[in-house]
């Protein structure tokens, strides 16, 4: 079945305040914690609190799998805790994220998981800060004297540890493609960005075949354009309906499976972003380029791949217009406005991956300026 919503851009910007409102506070802050104790045990039914002595911390116990929340996170996540739980909260904790290629909107993705509390982030890209990076990335230093010698990552870790120290950010050297299996096992979520378009389906094939289920996202954002795409595997997850709690389950294909769909099988009116960035990396895969390596000059080149597509899929050409080639391939970098809503979507995503409350994603995300709206795809046609 496919789903389509669309989301307006103004009610993003109010999600992104209302989620700063309930992340951000001081670590330094100290306060009493009865007040959430209390109020966790009244909406725990199952909570048991054990006073430790006084020599030691004191630790909120969940349940009886073993579970626990330090004092110091319980006062510093206390208003997280009041909106998705105490559980959910300490699922975060013990999560390990993986993020491979530093951008403006990934920047503004791994602010939002610091902020909320992840167990660790590791990030991996050894390029060197560029002009273009510090137009959308917050996270680099203005300083020249501090950026010298340093890579992006490296930068971006200093950066982020001063958002929550109780979050263990590191850096990981080395070529995103030649990491074994073994080493993505180390992770619950992996998230990709300035990849191409083998190094996608390379890094989703390793962590499928992992014994765990690790949670795969791509993110790109190119002009005032964006698009995610969620693997989440065999996913479970709860949500209220009404005052029921209701289990659910959904099943996702992996990136290869999902951009292997016949696009004449797809709905009629499905998104042209889709199209249009499957043209791009079928482009730049074939010109050996990286991506974002394109210029005006490629546009022809570009529109002929087009039409080559189009053809071979039995798909209108009037599904791509060549004005929305022109502004993916004018201007590749990102546009700032756009990374705090794509990389605010994507942090809500993951979040919701890793607690399992709401309906995640599945499994495109697709994001335009020009109209202020999002578009979620689901290229799968399965539930």
């Amino acid at each position: 079945m496919q789903t389509r919503s669309h989301i307006k851009q103004n009610k993003e910007f109010e999600s992104a305040k209302m989620k700063g409102t309930a992340t951000q506070q001081s670590p330094n802050t100290t306060r009493n914690v009865n007040a959430p104790l209390s109020h966790l045990i009244q909406i725990l039914s199952s909570s048991r609190v054990f006073l430790a002595p006084p020599s030691l911390p004191i630790v909120l116990r969940l349940g009886m799998d073993g579970e626990e929340l330090t004092e110091q996170e319980t006062a510093l996540y206390d208003r997280q805790i009041r909106v998705w739980g105490a559980g959910a909260q300490r699922r975060l904790s013990k999560a390990h994220i993986l993020v491979c290629g530093i951008t403006g909107t990934i920047a503004e993705f791994c602010k939002n998981i610091v902020l909320a509390g992840v167990g660790s982030l590791t990030l991996v890209d050894d390029r060197a800060v560029t002009e273009e990076a510090l137009s959308a990335n917050f996270l680099i230093p203005s300083d020249e004297n501090v950026c010298a010698g340093k890579t992006l990552t490296e930068l971006c870790r200093d950066s982020l540890k001063d958002f929550n120290p109780m979050v263990r950010v590191s850096v990981e050297k080395g070529d995103l493609s030649s990491f074994g299996a073994e080493f993505y096992s180390k992770f619950d979520v992996v998230v990709v960005s300035c990849c191409s378009f083998t190094t996608k389906k390379l890094i989703n094939e390793k962590c499928r075949k992992l014994s765990k289920r690790v949670a795969f996202y791509t993110v790109d954002c190119r002009d005032s354009c964006g698009e995610i795409f969620v693997d989440l595997q065999h996913h479970k997850y709860s949500k209220q309906k009404r005052e029921e709690a209701i289990e659910c389950e959904l099943h996702y294909l992996s990136f290869e499976e999902s951009i292997s769909v016949p696009w004449k099988a797809l709905p009629r009116k499905f998104s042209k972003l889709y199209f249009a960035m499957r043209v791009i990396e079928r482009f730049e895969e074939a010109e050996q380029r990286k991506p974002g390596e394109l210029s005006i000059a490629d546009l022809p080149a570009v529109v002929k791949l087009k039409k080559e597509l189009c053809e071979a899929q039995s798909l209108n050409e009037s599904h791509i217009p060549n004005v929305l080639l022109e502004r993916l391939v004018t201007d590749t970098r990102e546009f700032p406005p756009v990374c705090p809503i794509i990389g605010g979507i994507l942090g809500q995503e993951v979040i919701k991956a890793i607690s399992g409350k709401g309906d995640p994603l599945k499994n495109f995300f697709f994001f335009d300026a020009m109209d202020g709206k999002g578009i979620i795809e689901d290229v799968s046609g399965k539930t």
